[in-house]
């Protein structure tokens, strides 16, 4: 099994990964599992039973703020989100394109977890902070 290049970053997986076989390659600076018994398998696997996907290479962030302020940046219904239940959705520009998909959690009244892609994560932290400031906190988390 070809090793990754020694400068990228390991979840916290990283070991169960390569303990059950994942083939590694290096995905937005992380060591990342690209397969593990072959295409065919893992999907008759996923559709029949069910299947896992380690996000922790991906942006974390903590928002606190009405979720009308969210709202601003997405077209989806986060107001009316209830707590602990997570809505899939997409930052959209001024003129209403399309910037990235992700997903937000509401955790209480005015908390959202939101999980956003690992390859763009610097520019959608920047895009919640930019859109948000002065209306909601953005923390991302480690």
């Amino acid at each position: 099994m070809r090793e990754s290049p020694a400068t990228s970053l390991r979840t916290p997986l990283y070991a169960l990964h390569r303990e059950l076989g994942g083939k590694m390659v290096p995905f937005a600076g992380y060591d990342m599992p690209v397969q593990y018994t072959g295409i065919i398998d893992e999907h008759t696997h996923t559709r029949t039973s069910a299947s896992l996907f380690d996000v922790s290479h991906m942006g974390q962030v903590r928002v606190a703020g009405d979720a009308v302020a969210l709202e601003t940046l997405v077209p989806g219904d986060i107001a009316g989100l209830g707590v602990g239940r997570m809505r899939y959705s997409l930052f959209t520009d001024p003129s209403g394109g399309i910037l990235d998909d992700l997903m937000i959690t509401r955790l209480g009244e005015a908390e959202f977890f939101v999980v956003v892609n690992a390859g763009c994560k610097a520019d959608d932290i920047r895009h919640m902070q930019a859109g948000l400031r002065g209306r909601a906190s953005v923390t991302p988390l480690p």
